[in-house]
């Protein structure tokens, strides 16, 4: 019986870099026209027009004239839609070729160049369809299965198509999971890592950027610069302050980079918070909101963020006092008493900060929680859940188990019922927090 052989994964020289698309540069540029003043307007319209001319983008030319109100040239659209036309032609013609007379490398290269293509010019639905072409035919490496199901998800991403970036995660997750090789998977942590940013997941986020650091290799998705800008924002929400100090503060990935201009105000931002200067915290808050507005996979959280940011150093400042007065506050953090007084008074409100505001004696007073007490309470409500799912069993089960709550036995009664068995169980979990 003949053995179908893979096609295997061909290597790129270390010298030669080809060029990835849907350029992802484009769709920042693009998304900096919901932001931009009026007098912005036509130097990015320009700037983007010329990217469209310089890579023949037709079918993206069409639709950044419907979507964004770009003047129709009718002649520039002509131009592009029979340059396009004859680079299909002759990439189809190589494809046939190949099938023909040569092997299943070479067809493999050609579908990629078609489907690389339609990426190149914004072809969304005919870009997903050669991609999956890819994807379901037979005798492909798993390797090149997860550069087409990535080539995919790029297009989505670009086109903030976020129901199909989903799919795709999970089916180029299970395809790393069977076979891939470390850069395919650092890279596919850097693609999720993104779709958590753009979901709000931001805890799950900040752990695979914060993995990614020292071994990124995702250029074709983000610059390295911008990828330490998304794992600087989002790990400071949920470090601790000792790994903040080893990885971000004194992290030698990040002191790289992180002064350069671009990523303004990030050392301002972190070194105020791991040292305690709050007014300059405050102050790098008002240009970190302005860029988070101008990044389309973060724009749309930036309130949330920055509200986020405040909670964290409230927290923080508060967490050295029992009691302090709110003009000391205010001048810690560079703001005027009113509003500080309006901040802390909705933060308490919604139970963001465990503090409480005296008027008379124009003092916050901190209000720690008791770990103990709210241990003690979460057992009698989760007790009191149990009888009530005990006392609905039939009485010889029931006997048992109230026997089994009084001994807190290590082991799991005899029942004929699987129910009678996951309520053990949890009297189990019970007992051990009341040891504790």
């Amino acid at each position: 019986m003949e053995v179908a052989e893979e096609v295997p994964d061909a290597e790129t020289p270390d010298d030669e870099e080809p060029p990835t698309y849907p350029n992802m540069d484009l769709a920042q540029t693009v998304f900096q026209l919901e932001a931009a003043a009026p007098a912005e307007l036509d130097g990015l319209r320009a700037q983007i027009v010329e990217v469209v001319r310089a890579d023949k983008m037709a079918p993206y030319y069409t639709y950044l004239i419907g979507k964004y109100g770009f003047a129709a040239d009718d002649a520039l659209l002509a131009e592009l839609k029979a340059a396009n036309a004859e680079e299909l032609a002759a990439l189809k013609a190589a494809l046939e070729d190949a099938e023909q007379n040569h092997g299943e490398t070479e067809v493999l290269d050609a579908l990629f160049g078609i489907a690389s293509f339609h990426a190149r010019v914004g072809d969304k639905d005919e870009a997903y369809t050669a991609f999956d072409i890819i994807v379901d035919k037979p005798k492909v490496s798993t390797g090149k299965k997860i550069d087409a199901s990535m080539a995919k998800l790029r297009v989505a991403l670009f086109f903030m198509d976020t129901d199909t970036a989903r799919k795709l995660l999970r089916s180029a997750k299970k395809l790393v999971e069977d076979g891939g090789d470390w850069d395919r998977r650092n890279r596919l942590k850097v693609y999720e890592a993104v779709f958590f940013m753009i979901e709000r997941d931001f805890k799950s986020a900040a752990e695979l950027l914060l993995d990614g650091v020292a071994t990124f290799t995702c250029t074709e998705l983000c610059s390295y610069e911008s990828f330490i800008f998304y794992a600087v924002l989002t790990n400071v929400l949920y470090l601790k302050r000792p790994e903040l100090k080893k990885k971000i503060v004194d992290g030698p990935e990040v002191l790289g980079v992180i002064h350069l201009p671009q990523l303004d105000p990030l050392p301002i931002l972190v070194n105020g918070l791991y040292d305690c200067e709050y007014a300059g915290f405050f102050n790098a808050l008002v240009t970190l909101n302005t860029n988070l507005l101008k990044d389309r996979y973060i724009a749309r959280h930036a309130r949330y963020l920055i509200r986020e940011y405040r909670i964290l150093v409230y927290s923080q400042y508060l967490d050295a006092y029992k009691s302090v007065m709110l003009g000391t506050m205010a001048n810690a953090f560079g703001v005027g008493q009113p509003f500080l007084d309006q901040e802390l008074s909705r933060f308490i409100a919604t139970s963001r900060l465990n503090a409480k505001i005296d008027k008379v004696g124009g003092m916050v007073i901190t209000n720690r929680p008791d770990m103990k007490n709210a241990q003690y309470h979460t057992v009698i409500k989760k007790g009191d859940m149990l009888l009530n799912q005990v006392s609905r069993l039939p009485p010889p089960s029931y006997r048992h188990c109230t026997s089994l709550f009084r001994t807190r036995p290590c082991s799991f009664f005899p029942s004929h019922s699987h129910r009678h068995f996951l309520i053990t169980i949890q009297i189990q979990k019970l007992a051990r927090v009341i040891d504790v």
